[in-house]
Parts: C-alpha cells; sequence; structure tokens
C-alpha cells in the first residue's frame, strides 16, 4: 500500500484480466475463480501466474458458490486451498464464514488464520450478512485480519457510505476497512470524501472480447456454456481508477 494515497485492489478471475489489472496499475490483485458468483478459489495454473506479478496478490478461499456458512468437508477444503495459496508463493488469502444466524463464525476464522501463518488475511463480504456491525468489527480485530472488504452491507458501497464510515471511525486504525460494490473512477473520489476510507476495491470490468463468434456463441449459451455475457478486467478501466486515487491525499 502507498501511504500517502488510497490504495485500489482489483479483483480478477482470468489470466488476461490478471494482466490488465497489473498493467493498469493495481496496487493489488484479489484472485477469484467465477467473479459472476462473487468469486471462488482460483485455479492452481492462474494462482502459478499470478505469482510471477509484481504486486501483492491474495487469493480467494471459497470452495463454493452460496452462503459462507461451512461444514467440516467445507473447511477441511478450504484448509487446503491455504496451503495451495502459500506453496504458490503468493501474498495473502481472502477468507469469511458465518453462523446460521449472520455472525461471523470466529471458531471456523480462527482455523482458517492458523492455517494461513505468515500470510496475510482479509476478511471478505461474508462481514455484510453480520447482525451487528460494531461487534463483528471487533471480532475481526480480535481474529488478527489485516482489513476488512465491506460495501457497508448495502448492494453497494455508495449505498453504505454511512455505515462504512462508522466502521472507519470506530476502528481508528486498529484494522483497515477496505469499501468495495460498485465503485469505479466516476465514484470513488466521492465514496472515500464520505467515508474516510484508505483502500478501495473493484472489478474494472467490462463485457469480454474475443470468443466465438456469434453463431457458435449462441450455440454456446444454448448448452449452458455461457450463462451470462462474460466480462474481463480491462485495463483502461484500471488505469482511470488508479489515476483518480493519485489525485488524493
Amino acid at each position: 500500500m502507498t501511504p500517502d494515497r488510497p490504495s485500489l485492489e482489483v479483483c480478477v478471475d482470468t489470466p488476461n484480466g490478471l494482466a490488465a489489472a497489473v498493467a493498469g496499475g493495481a496496487d493489488r490483485i484479489e484472485l477469484c475463480a467465477a467473479l459472476a458468483l462473487h468469486g471462488l478459489t482460483p485455479s492452481p495454473g492462474l494462482m502459478a501466474q499470478a505469482a510471477g506479478m509484481a504486486c501483492p496478490v491474495y487469493a480467494m478461499i471459497r470452495p463454493r458458490e452460496g452462503d459462507f456458512v461451512y461444514g467440516p468437508l467445507d473447511v477441511d477444503a478450504m484448509k487446503r486451498d491455504i496451503d495451495a495459496v502459500r506453496g504458490a508463493g503468493l501474498a495473502g488469502v481472502v477468507v469469511g464464514a458465518n453462523r446460521p444466524s449472520g455472525d461471523l463464525d470466529d471458531d471456523i476464522l480462527r482455523v482458517l488464520i492458523a492455517q494461513a501463518a505468515g500470510m496475510g488475511v482479509t476478511l471478505h463480504r461474508a462481514f455484510d450478512l453480520v447482525p451487528d456491525f460494531a461487534v463483528a468489527l471487533e471480532t475481526a480485530i480480535d481474529l488478527g485480519f489485516e482489513r476488512i472488504l465491506t460495501s457497508g452491507g448495502e448492494r453497494s458501497a455508495p449505498a453504505g457510505a454511512a455505515r462504512l464510515a462508522e466502521l472507519v471511525a470506530q476502528a481508528a486504525g486498529r484494522i483497515s476497512i477496505m469499501a468495495g460494490g460498485g465503485l469505479n473512477a466516476d465514484n470513488v473520489a466521492d465514496l472515500i470524501a464520505r467515508t474516510g476510507v484508505r483502500e478501495v476495491h473493484g472489478s474494472c470490468s467490462g463485457p469480454a472480447t474475443g470468443g466465438l463468434g456469434a453463431g457458435h456463441a449462441d450455440r454456446a449459451g444454448a448448452l449452458g456454456f455461457l450463462p451470462a455475457p462474460p466480462r474481463d478486467t480491462v485495463e483502461a478501466s484500471v488505469a482511470r481508477m488508479a489515476a483518480v486515487l493519485k489525485t488524493i491525499k
């Protein structure tokens, strides 16, 4: 992180997206699979590619889509995935777990953090499901997380700006509050001014280029291979957002 300006984390889920984010000036990468599902654990091949990048890379640890209420088999898979991230030489991991009540599952999180000893650890937007944000923030601090990725419990960070500001004030420098959800070059400066966050997170994505021709793409969609128009990280979008952040002190 550059201390004299807010930092930009970009989430990516493809080799081309990874290269675009780095070339566009991302300060950190959140490496995922399946961003259309809000991110799953990335493949070993993508992790190996990311290990050679100039900026720090944190891998999402999420073994399946859906909620973040995990059983023993899920936890076992997550521990093995954390070991794979370490083996790939990446800087950190992104984890989260809830109890059925929505509260953070501190028992599971403690296990995952211990498994990631020596790496950085971010708490992901499982935090946005908690019933009491003030209590959950203190839990995250006690567990030793570096940062919390959150939209303030709303669909987007701009919509959750008031709560984000409250979290920043409560955190008082003990943990970083990283705003994510619906951020781009056009709204990020206003969000930072309203909340005081010093880290922001975005996909900086647009329609994916290349791939199958129109007729074949229709066929791929009919077979379920393309359930939605594919998107990927756009270098120019990353660069625009990074340029805005460079103007903020």
